[in-house]
């Protein structure tokens, strides 16, 4: 009985940015639950590929390629794939740089992406959420949506995540009535290209010793750590959940 209730059999989900990282394992993830996964991202080579590997794995799986900082483009992309009842908001950039030293394009960007991205998606998608009355939306939060970092401090990023927050529940108390549920999940450091030096930079190596001493667990996170979250959220075992930002942070956010 219970585990039946994380089975998605028969359900649609689509995840932004599912074409790397977080995203590409919370693709699978919903996959290996039974449903049939659209994986939507930026760059369309790898959405391509990651779909591909669900399809050979024996899954049902599409792939879109789309900028979903457009509105009428993330409409355009609602009307193709059609209707859904799992959307999770994933895509998202940091750009780390000094509070004083963030130009108006950086930031500008970051919520672009972080911000305006999940709006719209939501917007689209949710709507006809509530015309069919059901769904579930899981966004992508962070720890950094808490507060501040350290000893890096990437302001847009942290101040884009605390958005992601509120925004996730203010759609949830909207959208309740309509039994369309909303959630976030929001990791600390995972392991991930985010926090990978070759994307990032090598003084992400100082960095991470110093988020270690601060995780009571000791370790990064890792990406099925986050989908396994996100999994639950998006299924029936969490029918009574709307509204919650749900912690995947090795302890973090209690020191």
């Amino acid at each position: 009985m219970y585990l039946e209730r994380f089975r998605l059999d028969g359900r649609r989900a689509l995840v932004t940015g599912g074409g790397r990282g977080i995203g590409a394992e919370i693709a699978r993830a919903l996959a290996e639950a039974g449903a049939e996964v659209v994986i939507v991202d930026i760059d369309g080579e790898t959405a391509e590929q990651t779909a591909s590997a669900l399809v050979a794995a024996g899954r049902l799986a599409h792939h879109r390629q789309a900028d979903l900082t457009q509105a009428d483009r993330v409409e355009a992309l609602a009307e193709d794939v059609g209707p859904i009842d799992i959307l999770v908001n994933n895509a998202g950039i940091v750009l780390v740089m000094d509070p004083l030293e963030t130009t108006a394009a950086a930031w500008k960007r970051t919520m672009e992406v972080n911000v305006d991205a999940v709006f719209y998606c939501s917007q689209a998608f949710g709507r006809r959420m509530v015309e069919r009355g059901a769904g579930s939306i899981v966004n992508i939060g962070s720890l950094a949506g808490f507060g501040g970092l350290r000893p890096q401090n990437p302001l847009p990023y942290c101040t884009s995540k605390g958005a992601v927050h509120t925004l996730t529940k203010s759609l949830a108390v909207a959208f309740a009535p309509h039994n369309v549920r909303v959630n976030a999940v929001a990791p600390s450091y995972i392991a991930a290209p985010m926090t990978d030096p070759a994307e990032i930079g090598g003084e992400v190596r100082a960095w991470a010793e110093v988020w270690m001493d601060m995780t009571p667990m000791g370790r990064f996170g890792k990406q099925e750590e986050v989908a396994a979250a996100v999994l639950f959220l998006a299924s029936d075992a969490a029918s009574y959940c709307t509204g919650a930002i749900v912690p995947v942070d090795g302890g973090y956010g209690s020191v």
